[in-house]
């Protein structure tokens, strides 16, 4: 795990945590940890408040990026190794997303990504090798995402080979779950311009029912999860023909 990542856990753990603690934890010196800590905030991953590395509140988005930050930084780097240079694909708003969008930019050379978050075109903004194409809509503040029937009839515009997305829950009788149903109705159109529709999940949304049906097990052609789902559910999904990728 890189220094980086580990300060995230620690902080996720904690809460809050001193920068001199954290020196010591990671046997590194205060000016290297300061360092880090301007990068990780400039992310927005936490924030610092004299001599604290803090987690952000829980409902803040990044808060969200942060939690299981590891687990979804290996999920997101799987999930990139599907891509090719020069491709292009669409990526639905939600923590891991993120964190695939950002490998894609690290990793990858010209890919194109088609995306209704503002969070992750801002996110990647200062990475030269990827071309960004915000879907215009109805702006959710909390989420910094946009939906609605405008992001639809843009969307009508493109198709790609693939459509990566986030999901809140899973329900073995109604498929994969969100929270909010104009963002999850929004999601569905967009599945609509890709050829495969994706999940990027760490394995703790298997364990979560969410309150709005969002995809249908038929709409989905693969998952990227961690080694936390449990054999039943792998093989459940199997069973619906879904290939599952666990980091």
């Amino acid at each position: 795990m890189k220094r980086e990542e580990m300060i995230i856990t620690l902080v996720s753990e904690r809460k809050k945590i001193e920068v001199n603690e954290l020196s010591d934890l990671l046997n590194v010196s205060k000016v290297t940890i300061r360092k880090d800590l301007d990068r990780l905030e400039n992310k927005g991953l936490l924030h610092r408040e004299h001599g604290y590395a803090v987690l952000n509140s829980q409902n803040d988005i990044n808060y969200r990026l942060a939690f299981n930050y590891d687990l979804k930084k290996k999920i997101a780097k799987e999930a990139a190794s599907i891509v090719n240079d020069g491709e292009t694909v669409m990526i639905e708003s939600g923590s891991t997303c993120t964190l695939l969008a950002e490998e894609l930019a690290v990793a990858k050379n010209d890919v194109t990504i088609i995306t209704n978050s503002c969070f992750i075109a801002s996110y990647i903004r200062k990475y030269d090798s990827i071309k960004i194409i915000l879907l215009g809509g109805e702006y959710q503040k909390d989420s910094q995402v946009n939906v609605g029937p405008l992001v639809k009839k843009l969307a009508e515009n493109f198709h790609v080979d693939k459509l990566f997305v986030g999901i809140d829950g899973f329900d073995q009788a109604r498929g994969f779950t969100g929270s909010d149903l104009t963002r999850s109705d929004t999601a569905k159109t967009m599945m609509n311009s890709a050829n495969h529709t994706i999940v990027l999940t760490d394995s703790s949304k298997f364990n979560q029912i969410g309150v709005v049906s969002e995809f249908s097990f038929s709409d989905i052609s693969m998952v990227f999860t961690d080694k936390g789902i449990s054999e039943e559910k792998i093989q459940f999904l199997g069973n619906k023909q879904i290939k599952v990728s666990i980091v």
